[in-house]
């Protein structure tokens, strides 16, 4: 049996769709032992998928081929995440790092933001 890197992908839930895992690997952010590769490449057992998040890359060992997407629980039967604590931490890092910003959708800063930054600053 034989299957593609990008349905394989979404069959063990590295990615939500197969559009999305197409992409990742078009942009570079996935690589099968250490190689740049296409969708279209094929996996076999045995085979080690790198995947970039962020800063940290993560590494999933194939254990098993399957033609269909399968439920969470069953991930485990067909691929083994060999990754590094450290790029686990360098991960936990950057979602901390980011929660530093302000909240996604609130917008620019209203008047009152813009007074109370002003009086903080000391600024007229």
């Amino acid at each position: 049996m034989s299957v593609r890197v990008d349905k394989f992908m979404w069959c063990v839930r590295l990615a939500k769709t197969r559009s999305v895992a197409t992409e990742l690997i078009k942009k570079g952010k996935v690589k099968i032992n250490q190689d740049t590769i296409k969708p279209s490449r094929e996996v076999k057992v045995g085979d080690v998928i790198s995947l970039t998040k962020h800063n940290a890359e993560f590494s999933f060992k194939i254990l098993s081929l399957l033609e269909k997407r399968v439920g969470a629980r069953l991930v485990e039967e067909y691929i083994l995440d060999i990754t590094p604590a450290g790029e686990i931490e360098k991960l936990k890092i950057y979602q901390e790092s980011q929660k530093v910003y302000r909240n996604f959708g609130t917008g620019k800063p209203t008047k009152k933001d813009r007074r109370d930054l002003e009086e903080f600053l000391d600024w007229e």
